[in-house]
């Protein structure tokens, strides 16, 4: 082929090329492709996203910003532990780990990126992944100043109720408690409750320590935990526990907290699993198996409530 022949085949194929028509957009109403399963349950189903997700425009607007403070501040752990919480909110588990381990890469003597990844393998079911995160993170804060851990989903009187140290020890008992390492659970909530604060903080290290101490056959020491609860208390966020902890006292009927007709599907779980295993450690596990049952045929799968249901159900076949 002469030279001028090969330029002008070039020249046909470029046109070709130019006047191919560009991949054509869905027509609208076109479904959105099925969500993917972020976790697998204990009992082995697949765990997917709610569709839509409560206040969804609202949390991909968040996450838009988080992301473009990030691309504004790219050496910016604080910039990069809100991405990865966004995600979290928006049931985006595995990408918020792998946000978080990015982290961890960049910034590892940084405590939060162990917590917030910890947290993030509890909601996947990952427990023992969760245990080694929350073990370094305290390992990290050993000896160094408290500080509050901002909220992503604020209280109504936008006042933060928890700090990271809180956080760290909290999970890392959550993390004990559901791989049944009940005597860990309860160090570990023991060094929570040196660091909670307020209301909401020993109503919430109260009501994992209580169960846990039952699970240990430590009736008395059950007992003793529910001496400072009362009736009337400072809480903003954790009524659920509050309620579930008045109930261990024997100030309301487990039948109580199981009126959840209005109640969104975190608080079904959560006072559904107290219920559940109220039921176990007082020996009826006849009404602990349909309340735990009832809690994991919910969706909120993301509550810590259902996992534990899941956790005890599995260890009662």
């Amino acid at each position: 082929m002469t030279f001028r022949l090969l330029l002008t085949a070039l020249g046909v194929a470029t046109l070709a090329a130019c006047s191919s028509p560009a991949p054509s957009a869905p027509p609208p109403g076109t479904p959105a492709p099925p969500p993917v399963a972020e976790a697998r349950s204990l009992s082995g189903q697949d765990l997917l996203p709610p569709v839509p997700i409560p206040n969804q425009a609202k949390l991909e607007g968040d996450l838009e910003a988080a992301n473009a403070v990030l691309a504004a501040q790219p050496d910016s752990a604080d910039a990069l532990i809100w991405v990865g919480r966004r995600q979290g909110y928006l049931w985006k588990y595995r990408a918020a780990i792998d946000t978080f381990t990015r982290g961890i890469e960049r910034f590892p003597t940084d405590a939060r990126f162990y917590r917030h990844r910890g947290h993030r393998y509890l909601s996947v079911r990952e427990f023992a992944r969760a245990e080694a995160d929350f073990t370094k993170a305290a390992s990290l804060i050993a000896g160094k100043p408290d500080e509050i851990e901002p909220d992503g989903a604020p209280n109504a009187a936008g006042v933060p109720r928890s700090t990271l140290q809180f956080n760290i020890w909290y999970h890392l008992g959550l993390a004990h408690y559901l791989q049944g390492h009940f005597a860990q659970a309860y160090d570990a909530f023991a060094e929570c409750m040196k660091v909670s604060t307020n209301d909401d903080s020993v109503t919430a290290t109260s009501d994992w320590m209580w169960m846990t101490l039952m699970r240990l056959d430590r009736k008395a020491d059950a007992a003793r935990v529910l001496e400072r609860i009362t009736p009337v208390m400072d809480i903003l966020e954790n009524q659920s526990y509050h309620k579930r902890l008045l109930m261990y006292k024997g100030l309301s009927t487990p039948e109580s907290l199981l009126d959840t007709a209005t109640a969104d599907a975190t608080t079904i779980a959560t006072q559904g699993y107290g219920v559940g295993n109220y039921y176990l450690v007082t020996g009826q596990p006849d009404k602990a198996r349909e309340v735990l049952t009832r809690v994991v045929s919910g969706s909120g799968w993301n509550a810590f409530g259902y996992i534990a249901a899941e956790a005890d159900l599995a260890r009662m076949k």
